[in-house]
């Protein structure tokens, strides 16, 4: 007798992600093809529109997979049990490494960036997901007052802001910087300076 296998639709759907995040991040959402995402997902077409609709909703669950993935890692750091000046040297750095690590993430920003946010303003889920690291950050600048480390008037979520633009900047835009400058912006010592910079810019700003 022949056995049928079980299907696992958590699984499914984390492999079929995991193809979209390729394709997608690679050709952006118009380029994006879902007959080349089932091959990769070794799927198929229709499999992938019962779990996820269609390419725009997929698309969608692509971006708050992965965001959910940089959440789950911030949650991980164990920012509250640092003093505040130590958390937000290590928050720095994780952002700048992470997004050196996980360029599919920043490929997939852009891509929905050039359509104006029109599938993340959809969402229920994404302003939910960046509340924790808020509210950490929050506590994080209210201890660095107390100790009289930082400046009063930081909110929670401009310093979020600025700690990611400073790394998005530099690795989203590192071949056409390099272009310009003549200058390898992704060699190891490059880029120990560049994540050494940042942390001081926001160190700096954070300085009563």
């Amino acid at each position: 007798m022949k056995l049928i296998k079980k299907r696992n639709p958590e699984k499914t759907a984390k492999t079929i992600l995991a193809a979209a995040t390729t394709e997608f991040a690679k050709f952006g959402f118009g380029g994006a093809r879902i007959d080349i995402i089932a091959d990769r997902a070794q799927s198929n077409k229709r499999l992938i529109y019962h779990y996820f609709g269609s390419k725009e909703d997929l698309f969608l669950a692509v971006l708050e997979y992965a965001y959910s993935k940089i959440r789950h890692h911030e949650a991980n750091l164990n920012l509250e049990k640092l003093s505040p000046k130590d958390a937000i040297k290590k928050l720095v750095n994780f952002t700048f490494n992470y997004y050196l690590n996980n360029q599919d993430f920043i490929r997939l920003l852009n891509s929905e960036n050039l359509l104006n946010a029109k599938h993340l303003k959809q969402s229920n889920k994404i302003l939910k997901m960046q509340m924790p690291l808020l509210s950490k950050l929050d506590a994080i600048l209210i201890d660095g007052i107390k100790a009289g480390v930082f400046r009063h008037d930081v909110k929670a979520i401009d310093l979020h802001i600025t700690i990611a633009a400073l790394g998005y900047f530099y690795l989203s835009n590192a071949n056409t910087l390099a272009a310009v400058f003549k200058k390898n912006l992704k060699s190891k010592n490059s880029l120990k300076q560049r994540s050494q910079h940042i942390e001081d810019v926001i160190l700096g700003y954070l300085r009563p």
